[in-house]
């Protein structure tokens, strides 16, 4: 039995949409972080470090975005989520989920303009690819376009700042996983600190 703890609109938003691409059964629970419900001590006695994603397989915890979206990719290798028997393919999408979880998260908090040098330097890194790792969608592609779905706004992007990753998003918008994730969470609400 797999249970998610997420908050709409957080990074375990990568998570839920993984859970919907591999088509797993799920017990979906959601937690709001303005209302610090991941700080509660009925969500504490599960996860100490009071964050989501959270997935219970079992009962076993299992947290933080890229363990939990390789767990799925590994566990539903039916998917397609990871490049099994490609070991460069296979490098390269641990070399984005890295990036992504070093790089591009936390520059948001660095200020817009280190932002944006980061989300430039991703989208050089993405090139004319469809997805991350070339011609295959992957977890790292899940990962990418939630923090880029989250911090878009905000980046407030000048037409061609990041064409290639702008075409990403429009091709990840388009996945019944992402829309139905996005339905899920905007029927719930987003409240997410600023």
């Amino acid at each position: 039995m797999l249970i998610l703890y997420f908050s709409p609109g957080s990074s375990s938003m990568a998570a839920h949409i993984a859970l919907h691409e591999v088509g797993a059964a799920f017990e979906a629970k959601p937690l709001s972080l303005a209302r610090k419900e991941t700080h509660t001590p009925e969500f504490l006695a599960i996860n100490p470090e009071g964050k989501v994603p959270t997935l219970l397989i079992d009962g076993k915890v299992l947290t933080e975005v890229a363990g939990v979206l390789f767990y799925l990719a590994r566990r539903f290798p039916q998917a397609n989520l990871l490049p099994e028997g490609d070991v460069e393919a296979e490098a390269q999408v641990v070399s984005w989920m890295s990036f992504i979880a070093s790089s591009i998260h936390p520059a948001r908090r660095q200020g817009l303009d280190h932002a944006r040098s980061v989300y430039k330097l991703a989208d050089k890194r993405l090139g004319n690819n469809d997805w991350a790792v070339g011609g295959r969608y992957s977890i790292a592609d899940i990962h990418l376009f939630r923090l880029f779905w989250r911090f878009r706004g905000s980046l407030d992007p000048e037409p061609g700042d990041f064409p290639n990753i702008e075409r990403h998003y429009e091709r990840m918008m388009a996945r019944p996983a992402v829309k139905k994730t996005i339905e899920i969470e905007s029927g719930i609400g987003y409240s997410l600190p600023a």
